[in-house]
């Protein structure tokens, strides 16, 4: 497993970055995989995924760089700066368009684990790579930037509450799968064997993203991030939030609302409170109702509690709403081939506006 050795003083440093260049990239490593985990990113894959992979079929290089830069265990460092405070999307990929071409070709080889294809032993690396995040940018990311943005920061805010409640070690837990607070300073990142970093005295950001994505990333020894899926990701969108209005004259629209994100996988308080903008004490409460009711059952996972409806609570949903049940995923995640383009789709991604 890797792991990070992490002093008092760093986690008591450690803050939330909102970052649109790690939300792009996300969002490229959702195109890349072809299939999503939820309806929202189903519906968010069945309108940009048709164009993206025109456009790769179209600029077989960049479809190259792109395979070779996600890796099967590493991502390519230089396509994920580590996140700035504040940073905008343009100012962050113009760190990747600023790369060193040498650099770029070696961290394609460590993601590829062993050399480099020829295509790929050219100087336009990161000029490529960034006019194809300006291309996922324009195109599928910022058009709902604000949106995610909100998810992102209802996020931040429950997670800020979860540290005060039960310290860092506790948000560490969970962050995403393969984190975990290991005890004696010990941050266990991923669980890939890769040898421990210490980064005591450095600067550590924990960034939300919307996709179901995560990754690590650093600048030298002075600024460590870690890259996670925050509980909005599992919402979709509002229209998938939103309580049935005969469940909600029933229990009321907040309690309901509880029920109806249930549905969609067992979920701890803290991303409940993510997911519906209620406090910390209204969602409990709500639970307890639930419970209490018979709608709701509750089971431990490592430190989380983590709620998920009943048999009871699956009927009442479908009652008042037929399409309401459980969210399953439409299919196994597996990377389709790109097909040929359509005619007027291929997008050039160098040519990007």
């Amino acid at each position: 497993m890797g792991w990070w050795q992490v002093n008092a003083d760093t986690l008591a440093r450690s803050r939330f970055v909102l970052s649109p260049l790690a939300e792009t990239f996300a969002s490229l490593k959702l195109l890349h995989a072809g299939s999503g985990t939820h309806p929202g990113e189903h519906a968010w894959l069945r309108t940009h995924l048709p164009g993206y992979r025109a456009g790769l079929a179209a600029d077989p290089v960049t479809a190259l760089l792109v395979r070779a830069g996600l890796g099967r265990s590493w991502i390519a460092d230089f396509l994920t700066p580590t996140p700035h405070a504040g940073e905008t999307f343009e100012q962050g990929v113009a760190r990747v368009r600023a790369a060193d071409p040498a650099d770029a070709r070696a961290h394609l080889r460590m993601s590829l684990a062993g050399p480099l294809p020829a295509a790929l032993d050219r100087d336009d690396l990161p000029e490529r790579a960034a006019a194809l995040l300006e291309y996922v940018w324009e195109t599928a990311v910022r058009p709902s930037w604000e949106r995610r943005r909100h998810v992102l920061e209802a996020d931040v805010v429950a997670r800020t509450a979860q540290v005060g409640k039960g310290g860092w070690a506790a948000v560490l837990d969970s962050l995403r799968p393969g984190t975990r607070w290991l005890g004696e300073n010990r941050f266990q990142v991923n669980t890939h064997e890769y040898p421990p970093r210490e980064i005591s005295g450095a600067e550590l950001v924990l960034v939300p993203v919307t996709p179901t994505a995560g990754w690590v990333s650093w600048e030298g020894r002075e600024r460590y991030a870690v890259v996670y899926p925050c509980a909005g990701a599992l919402a979709g969108d509002d229209r998938e939030r939103a309580a049935p209005a005969a469940l909600g004259a029933l229990l009321g629209p907040a309690r309901a609302s509880v029920l109806v994100l249930l549905g969609q996988g067992p979920l701890s308080t803290t991303q409940l409170v993510a997911l519906t903008g209620q406090r910390l004490g209204s969602v409990g409460r709500h639970l307890r109702v639930l419970r209490d009711a018979g709608l709701v059952e509750r089971r431990r996972a490592g430190r989380s509690v983590l709620y998920s409806r009943t048999g009871a609570g699956e009927v009442l949903v479908g009652a008042s709403d037929p399409g309401s049940g459980p969210v399953r995923p439409s299919g196994p995640r597996v990377v389709r081939p790109v097909p040929s383009p359509a005619p007027g789709t291929a997008r050039d991604f160098r040519n990007t506006p």
